[in-house]
């Protein structure tokens, strides 16, 4: 889980990275729950929070411009 003190510290560039890294791991997880591989089912929603998180992050730092 990130903290969103520290998504704030990134640049709009580290931000966009994450956000294409999060998404990835949401599809491999969704994979890993269909093909019932999956450890721990919560992981999902953790990840979408932290997607959640840093798209709110960059919303801010759009409009604070």
């Amino acid at each position: 889980m990130m903290k969103a003190s520290e998504i704030r510290k990134m640049s709009a560039a580290e931000l966009d990275a994450k956000l294409v890294g999060l998404k990835k791991d949401l599809f491999f997880l969704r994979m890993q729950h269909a093909t019932n591989q999956l450890d721990n089912p919560m992981k999902i929603a953790e990840v979408k929070r932290d997607i959640a998180r840093v798209k709110t992050i960059i919303r801010e730092q759009q409009t604070a411009k």
